[in-house]
C-alpha cells in the first residue's frame, strides 16, 4: 500500500461524504433560516423587556403617587399662582403649655389671582387677622407646633379664616415666613 491510498489526493469520493454532498441547497437552508428566526425573536423579546422595565421605572414603579389625606398642598404638575397678602407682619405670643414657650409667627395668606375683593377685605380686617394669629397660636402646645405638624396647622388656619373671619374672599394657601417656638428664659 502506498501513501496515496490513505489520503485520497485524487479527489475520489468516500462513502461517508457522498450522502451529505447530495442533500445540497434546501436541506441546509432550513436550519439556517430557523436559527436566524430564533435570534430575531430573542432580540425582539429582549427589546420588549427593556422597554417595559424602562417604562415602569420612569412611571414610578407603578406605585400610586397620592399625597396623604392631611396634606394641604399638592405638589403635582404646575402649581397654581396666588396673590399674597403679607401685611400681617410678625406676631409674638406664648403657648398654652404648663411652662409656656415663646412663639414668633410671620404668616402669608394666599388667595386667587382673579379675586379683586380679597386684598380689600384682608386689608380692612388686618387687626382681626393679627388678633386671630395671636389667639390661634396661644391656644396650641409646643408639640402641636412641631415642624411635622405644619401642614395640619395651615389647613386649620385656612378653614378657620374661610368659615369664621372672611365674608366674600377665600384663602387658598397659608405660608409661614417664620414659625419659631423657643423656650422662655
Amino acid at each position: 500500500m502506498s501513501d496515496t491510498d490513505d489520503i485520497d489526493l485524487e479527489g475520489g469520493d468516500s462513502p461517508g461524504i457522498e450522502g451529505s454532498k447530495k442533500k445540497g441547497g434546501l436541506g441546509n437552508l432550513l436550519p439556517n433560516l430557523l436559527k436566524f428566526i430564533a435570534m430575531g425573536l430573542g432580540a425582539l423579546a429582549f427589546i420588549v423587556t427593556v422597554a417595559v422595565i424602562t417604562y415602569q421605572f420612569m412611571s414610578g414603579g407603578g406605585k400610586s403617587q397620592t399625597m396623604p389625606a392631611g396634606s394641604a398642598i399638592v405638589y403635582e404638575g404646575k402649581q397654581p399662582e396666588y396673590s399674597m397678602f403679607t401685611s400681617i407682619n410678625q406676631v409674638m405670643t406664648r403657648t398654652k403649655d404648663v411652662t409656656p414657650y415663646s412663639v414668633v409667627v410671620d404668616m402669608v395668606i394666599g388667595y386667587d389671582l382673579n379675586d379683586k375683593n380679597a386684598q380689600t377685605e384682608l386689608t380692612s380686617r388686618l387687626y382681626q387677622l393679627q388678633d386671630f394669629v395671636r389667639f390661634f397660636f396661644s391656644g396650641k402646645t409646643r408639640a402641636e407646633l412641631l415642624p411635622q405638624n405644619e401642614d395640619r396647622l395651615k389647613q386649620e388656619i385656612v378653614e378657620h379664616l374661610n368659615t369664621r373671619l372672611l365674608n366674600s374672599s377665600k384663602v387658598r394657601i397659608i405660608l409661614f415666613r417664620k414659625l419659631d417656638v423657643m423656650e422662655m428664659m
